[in-house]
């Protein structure tokens, strides 16, 4: 028997690529740049293959979206389009619920599925403050709004790379509406189900309602990050060496991980001080941190009282509390907020953070930010309204920030209208058409140029990048035809539509834990190879396998977005998986109805 050596060495990588992937044992886009640089050391393919995923139209064509994308937030069309949409919410949960994730899908079919849920979670927030619902009910349906939207439209990163599959294997590629029949079905079922059944299993643990939104907020956050537990009063003693030294030459912060939320000086209560606050003789410290580090004060003259049972003492009208998210292409992940001088730079003390479904108030600066955290902040708000202008951070006031561009909307408008009709009209391919509007959106002024360098998430860029040699090689190699042979011998034998549906299966299994992006490439040329073999429609495998790569409902590693409403829904890993089972079965049995009629096996 004669060794495919190439083959091998290729399926080698390909196991473990998926073993780092799945225990996050670095960085996605690093471990893809690893994959390509090991298929050039060991010949797999050749040199100018090794590179070739940075010049792919595939590549081209997502950067691209990241930019027009970013022109349309920027001018203000893709804030109005959510407004106008959440308007028609009522009061209702179940109309609450259908509103939110027709929004999320309107959105998602035109832009970046990231950009749509960050560009509605502000005014989904202020929905629930004025109706009295918990965000909670709100975020997973935005999440999964978005990412059913996503199944509708060819303009979904995992969709665009089962294009170039198909391009690769000389195939047509999909047009811009060949994704609509089938996804078009699977997001009004899953929309329908989320609305009268699915929202049903939602969370319901804020405390935020025994507050109320609007007498209340402030309470609500406090709570829901639970303060209560690490709120202290520490009153200044007189042989305290902090008599007469500013907060900042103090190092509470700095050295025990706490914060001041408040001193208390007579009758005199000063919120949110200043580090340059000079501490006096009988002063109040309301502290936040752990009880093991508030103790270690009391060397330094300071008597502790128990903990505070104060519940709103450290807001006023122009001091309070806000939700902050790190928004997605962030430029602080990775940084701790004392490296990126967050308190001088705003004003403003992050008191806790909210990640995988619980709340960290000690050592808050020493954390290395990840996307999707939540910070809650102190401070006052005119600085919290500054903040909004900063593109690394989504701010959750109930007002929305206003548009750089307002005048430009209109314009910016005009050429995603273009460009999509130009695409649907097969006028040029995907890549040309949308890296024109892109062009065009920086032209017109709608964004600049270094503003759409930043637009465009580079993580992604790279992870893909280095993901499609790796799909060149199990092509050219032969393995994934191997592949695509050994599952037609444990399951042809059922027929066409139980392989697909295998295949279905597990490209929805790998999205839930090596993202929807490293999913495509694995998967794509297995599944074309396979739908060969046994003379099936390989249109209908490489449908199958885009859409599975978009149902990201299990877990919130599964997708960026779930990641982005994590926090400020308060969820666990566990609250994904329990709505979002139900609704994998029911866009898995629509696909199994709808695909078959509209791609015939």
């Amino acid at each position: 028997m004669v060794v495919n050596v190439p083959a091998l060495i290729t399926l080698i990588i390909l196991v473990v690529a998926v073993i780092l992937l799945l225990f996050n044992v670095t960085r996605p886009d690093l471990i893809a740049l690893l994959v390509l640089i090991s298929l050039g050391l060991t010949s797999v393919i050749t040199p100018a293959d090794v590179f070739s995923g940075f010049s792919r139209s595939a590549v081209i064509t997502v950067m691209a979206l990241f930019i027009m994308t970013n022109g349309l937030y920027r001018t203000g069309v893709t804030r109005w389009m959510g407004e106008r949409l959440l308007q028609l919410g009522g009061r209702r949960p179940w109309r609450l619920t259908l509103t939110v994730m027709l929004a999320g899908a309107v959105l998602s079919y035109f832009m970046n599925t990231i950009a749509a849920g960050a560009v509605l979670l502000p005014a989904i927030i202020g929905m629930a403050r004025t109706t009295d619902i918990r965000p909670s009910k709100l975020l997973i349906p935005l999440s999964y709004g978005t990412l059913l939207g996503g199944m509708a439209t060819l303009l979904t990163t995992s969709s665009i790379l089962i294009n170039a599959a198909l391009r690769d294997a000389n195939y047509q590629p999909f047009q811009l509406l060949d994704f609509l029949p089938v996804g078009g079905a699977m997001a009004v079922a899953g929309i329908l189900f989320m609305t009268f059944i699915g929202r049903r299993w939602l969370p319901n643990r804020s405390p935020i309602d025994r507050y109320g939104w609007d007498a209340r907020y402030q309470s609500g956050l406090s709570d829901l990050y639970s303060l209560q537990e690490r709120l202290y009063e520490a009153q200044i003693e007189p042989t305290s060496p902090l008599v007469g030294q500013s907060i900042a030459a103090s190092r509470i912060g700095e050295t025990l991980g706490l914060s001041i939320l408040a001193i208390e000086r007579g009758r005199q209560t000063i919120l949110a001080p200043n580090p340059d606050e000079v501490l006096r003789l009988r002063d109040v410290l309301i502290i936040v941190g752990r009880s093991e580090r508030v103790e270690q004060l009391i060397e330094l003259g300071v008597v502790i009282e128990a903990e505070s049972d104060r519940e709103d003492d450290f807001s006023s009208v122009a001091i309070g509390l806000a939700e902050v998210i790190i928004a997605p292409r962030s430029r602080v992940v990775g940084q701790t907020l004392k490296q990126i001088n967050f308190r001088q730079k705003f004003g403003l003390t992050v008191i806790a953070l909210w990640r995988n479904g619980r709340s960290y108030r000690t050592d808050v600066g020493e954390l290395l930010l990840e996307f999707g955290d939540a910070l809650l902040m102190h401070g006052p708000r005119d600085k919290m309204r500054l903040l909004q202008a900063e593109p690394d951070f989504i701010v959750l006031l109930p007002e929305a920030g206003e548009a750089q561009r307002p005048t430009k909307a209109w314009l910016a408008a005009a050429i995603m209208l273009a460009t999509l009709f130009v695409m649907a009209a097969g006028w040029l391919p995907i890549a040309e058409a949308t890296f024109t509007g892109a062009m065009l959106m920086v032209v017109t002024q709608c964004l600049t140029m270094d503003e759409a360098y930043q637009a465009i998430e580079w993580r992604a860029v790279f992870l893909i990048a280095g993901m499609l040699p790796l799909g060149l090689a199990l092509t050219q190699t032969g393995a994934a035809a191997w592949m695509g042979q050994g599952l037609i011998q444990a399951f042809g034998g059922w027929g066409p539509l139980v392989l697909l549906a295998i295949f279905y299966l597990v490209a929805m299994l790998l999205t839930q834990f090596v993202s929807g992006q490293a999913a495509a490439v694995i998967v794509a040329p297995i599944a074309l190879s396979a739908a060969i073999q046994i003379n099936a429609s390989p249109y209908a495998f490489a449908m199958a396998a885009a859409l599975a790569c978009s149902t990201a409902f299990l877990t919130p590693i599964a997708h960026p977005v779930n990641l982005l409403v994590m926090g400020p829904g308060g969820y666990t890993p566990r609250d994904f998986l329990k709505v979002g089972l139900p609704l994998t079965i029911v866009v898995f049995s629509v696909m199994l109805i709808v695909l078959p009629r509209v791609w015939p096996l």
